[in-house]
């Protein structure tokens, strides 16, 4: 077995309400961690945690959310930017000679504030509180198709690319400061808004993932716990994909 070191640490897990936050925050708890759970929808907090209702765009419920962890705790020593969101929609779909639809600016800007503007927001709190300490984990959510892009995902593919790219610039900004910055990319998981899509499509997905079937929350999770670990300390401005060999499959 494997020592993660990672009792009594102190963690925030954005989006945490369901899915893959709402797994990586009970992750965390079983490794003995406390965990503040941040959502804009309402969950229990985890053992020994908290939840607090944030929305990651707003600089003022962030800073006001991280004041009050530490407050709490007196330090925040893992954070992980999982909060997301989808508006899909082409960039032009044109049909029967015509245009019908296109990606409206509030689609576009809605997916950037969370999924890019907000883990700037959150980072940037986190790592206030970090640097005077020498020590920290920050673990961005990026996506597969932040690396490959996707059809109809312009808004949420910038998001994720640029996730990727503002985790290199931090690894090189924090590493100083012994604060490691990584980004994990999950493939297809089985979410309950993945759930949702029609069994064709959910067919379609397994079928161009190689180990032949769909993730499971827990599995991007552990993973977050793993690079969170002293058994990663080695590790920072790495993308770790976790898709099942979905890239590979397509």
């Amino acid at each position: 077995m494997i020592e993660t070191g990672l009792q009594n640490r102190v963690v925030i897990v954005t989006g945490a309400a369901a899915g893959i936050g709402r797994a990586t925050a009970a992750g965390f708890a079983r490794e003995g961690c406390r965990v503040a759970s941040w959502d804009v929808h309402e969950t229990e907090p985890q053992t020994g945690g908290m939840f607090q209702r944030v929305d990651v765009a707003s600089a003022a419920a962030v800073d006001a959310a991280v004041k009050e962890v530490m407050a709490r705790w007196g330090a925040i020593d893992v954070l992980i930017n999982n909060a997301g969101i989808l508006r899909d929609a082409q960039l032009v779909r044109f049909k029967d000679g015509a245009i019908t639809a296109t990606m409206s600016e509030e689609q576009f800007d809605g997916v950037i504030g969370i999924n890019l503007r907000g883990v700037f927001l959150v980072t940037r709190a986190v790592a206030e509180c970090m640097i005077p300490a020498g020590q920290g984990v920050i673990l961005n959510a990026s996506s597969v198709v932040g690396l490959y892009g996707n059809f109809g995902q312009t808004n949420y593919v910038a998001s994720k690319a640029g996730v990727i790219g503002m985790t290199r610039v931090w690894a090189r900004e924090l590493g100083k400061y012994q604060i490691r910055v990584n980004a994990v990319a999950p493939g297809f998981i089985a979410t309950d808004m993945v759930k949702s899509i029609p069994e064709k499509v959910l067919a379609t997905m397994r079928d161009h993932t190689p180990l032949g079937r769909m993730g499971q929350p827990e599995d991007v999770a552990n993973a977050y716990v793993w690079l969170a670990s002293d058994a990663a300390s080695f590790i920072t401005g790495a993308v770790l994909s976790v898709d099942g060999g979905v890239v590979t499959g397509t």
